[in-house]
């Protein structure tokens, strides 16, 4: 006699008990992964135990992404003069004194020195308050 497995279930589960309100708490996860070469059944079990295990003690095989808040600022509040660079005309600031520019320079500390907004690009120059914008082409 021979048989093909073709599909695996593995289920695991956990029950805690809270004794001051005797009340008990089961969890159960269980898990189906169809198998597409036999010979890799015990790496497949293993896994899928490896998975529950986390899921039980309340982790996650996916680290969650952090959420960057979008700032509300208005770029145009700041105060700009134009500029000549190696690579043509740009604005500049370093209107320290607004909270908008202070503001401007945490997003860039954020993203290290550099971002594209509102169609510009954006960058901090090194060792100073002073930033450049260009409009996007």
């Amino acid at each position: 006699m021979s048989f093909k497995v073709t599909k695996l279930t593995v289920g695991k589960g956990k029950t805690t008990s809270n004794e001051e309100q005797d009340e008990w708490n089961k969890l159960y996860f269980e898990v189906e992964a169809l198998i597409e070469d036999e010979r890799q059944i015990e790496m497949a079990k293993s896994s899928l135990e490896a998975l529950l295990d986390m899921w039980l003690k309340g982790e996650s095989v996916v680290q969650p992404q952090e959420q960057v808040p979008v700032s509300k600022y208005d770029m145009n509040k700041i105060k700009w003069t134009l500029a000549e660079g190696a690579s043509g005309p740009y604005e500049r600031s370093e209107d320290v004194d607004s909270l908008v520019f202070k503001e401007l320079l945490k997003d860039l500390e954020a993203h290290n020195g550099k971002l594209s907004r509102d169609g510009y690009f954006v960058w901090k120059f090194a060792k100073s308050p002073i930033v450049g914008r260009k409009k996007k082409a």
